[in-house]
Formats: C-alpha cells, structure tokens, sequence
C-alpha cells in the first residue's frame, strides 16, 4: 500500500505553542489530488501510569476544559521543543506528584488523529514510585492526586472514568502489563 503524498502546504492559522492549523494539498495513491487536507499541529505529549512501591496506582481526580464534570487522569504533559519522551515523562512525575520512579517501561507511541495529526501520544508505565518532594505542578486545572488499587484502577476503566482517550489507553495498556 502506498501512503498519500503531501505536495504542499499553507499555514492557515498560528496560535504557538499549543496549535498550528495548516491546509495541506495531498495527493492520494490513485492519483486524486485533495487541495484543501486541513492538518493538526500540536505538541507531542506522554502520559504514564505510575505505580508505587506497594503497588498503588498514581492517579489524579480533575477537570479539564473539553470534559463534562470531572475525570480520572494519569501523570502527563507535553514535551518540551527537542526533549526526549522519557525524559519529559521523567520531569513530568516529578513536577506533579513529587515521584520518582526507577522502572520505566515504554508503552507504545500513538498518533492522536490518524486523518489530521493532532500531535503524538508516548505512553509509559512507571514502577517502585516513591515520593521525594512535594509536587511543583503549575497546571491550570484543579486536581487532586490519588492512589488506587488495582482493583479501582480496573473498574474505573471499565466504566471509562479516564474520560480522555490517550488517559483511558495508558491506564488499560498498564494493566494489561502488569
């Protein structure tokens, strides 16, 4: 199977460092020509399920802009221009929990929208977590950390209470890790 080829590009709207919208002219393996392909830009981000050293899962309970009510989320953020996906998930734990982590395991790497980028899941299990500072988290959303079992970790995925869909896929792909 061939993949679409791009033939050109237009910046259509700039709203760095969170978004870039481009309309792309593509051409597909048949040879139609699609003239105006809108394409996503956004950063590439890493979410992790972390579990202590009692085997306890690092959660936090909070809201976001695009969900209704609350939600359970995992560790995550977005990469810094340049920095490699361990390490901003490393940096990550660290400013929002106070953890650090000496297993880390890498999950999977995952395109958000596969017709419209939209930036790059880099999902991870972080094991033995222990505190050893008090979180530094400059998110604008209210949130609480938790610990879960694995047991309320497995039923809050099934009933999807990580209402984000990256959120829901790092905490079942943990799960089904270990």
């Amino acid at each position: 199977m061939e993949n679409w080829k791009t033939l050109g590009k237009d910046l259509a709207l700039d709203m760095s460092p969170f978004l870039k919208v481009e309309s792309h002219q593509v051409q597909l393996p048949d040879g139609q020509i699609i003239k105006n392909w809108p394409w996503l830009i956004t950063p590439d981000f890493v979410n992790m399920a972390v579990i202590t050293g009692d085997g306890a899962y690092l959660c936090f309970r909070q809201t976001k802009y695009s969900i209704k009510g609350t939600s359970l989320a995992p560790v995550g953020g977005y990469l810094n221009p340049g920095e490699d996906p361990l390490i901003a998930a490393k940096r990550e734990l660290l400013e929002e929990t106070g953890y650090e982590a000496p297993h880390w395991e890498k999950l999977g790497e995952f395109v958000v929208d596969g017709n419209r980028g939209n930036g790059v899941a880099h999902l991870f299990l972080a094991r033995d977590a222990h505190q050893v500072q008090p979180p530094k988290g400059d998110d604008l959303e209210a949130q609480t950390l938790l610990t879960l079992s694995r047991a309320e970790v497995e039923a809050a995925v099934q009933r999807g209470a990580f209402k984000v869909l990256p959120w829901q896929t790092v905490m079942a792909l943990a799960l089904l890790r270990w």
